[in-house]
């Protein structure tokens, strides 16, 4: 189990170092860090130009505890519990690289000559796009619109070949339970055409 430290551990050590009495090594103990970083720190020669972050105003530390680990070197600060643990964020947020942005319009694009089945939140969480981004590149009204080529995802890697399979089901699934008929997958595109 990995320690609880401090929200902005550098920031606090300068704080602690400037407002407190405590020891390199109680704050070092607090904030994650080595007892010589702290004194260096202290001597400026580390951290200049980072502003202190007060623990106690922010809930992180009671005066009364810094207090109590000022009387006695040996105790070591506790951190107050957090009422309101930071959420964090859950793996199904997909992130593209900048250099394969650009890519996203032609990929969205194919999937809406491809599979005009897949609706726009489909399409959104596969390519991790934005439904506006989708409308523009429909409308045609996208910024780079003369210049984007219908492009399959997966090539161009925005998303896998199983994720798109498995979007173009549930939407062919959706279709059938709505009585419509289901439209015929796309032709593989030939090298020549290239």
């Amino acid at each position: 189990m990995t320690k609880d430290l401090p929200l902005m551990p550098k920031a606090t050590a300068v704080w602690l170092i400037d407002k407190t009495a405590l020891t390199f090594t109680q704050i070092a103990d607090l904030c994650g860090m080595h007892p010589l970083e702290v004194q260096a720190i202290a001597d400026g020669e580390v951290a200049q130009g980072i502003v202190g972050y007060d623990p106690v105003a922010n809930g992180q530390l009671t005066a009364a505890e810094i207090a109590r680990c000022e009387a006695d070197p040996e105790l070591r600060l506790k951190l107050l519990p957090t009422p309101n643990p930071v959420a964090r964020r859950r793996g199904n947020s997909r992130y593209t690289p900048v250099a394969k942005r650009i890519d996203r319009p032609d990929a969205i694009a194919y999937l809406l000559r491809n599979y005009p089945q897949l609706g726009e939140a489909q399409i959104v969480k596969l390519l991790g796009t934005t439904k506006d981004t989708i409308q523009k590149v429909r409308d045609r009204a996208h910024w780079n619109s003369p210049n984007i080529k219908p492009r399959d995802p997966v090539i161009l890697g925005l998303c896998s070949q199983t994720d798109l399979n498995a979007a173009v089901t549930i939407a062919n699934e959706r279709l059938i339970r709505e009585g419509h008929a289901v439209p015929e997958p796309p032709m593989p595109e030939s090298d020549e055409a290239a």
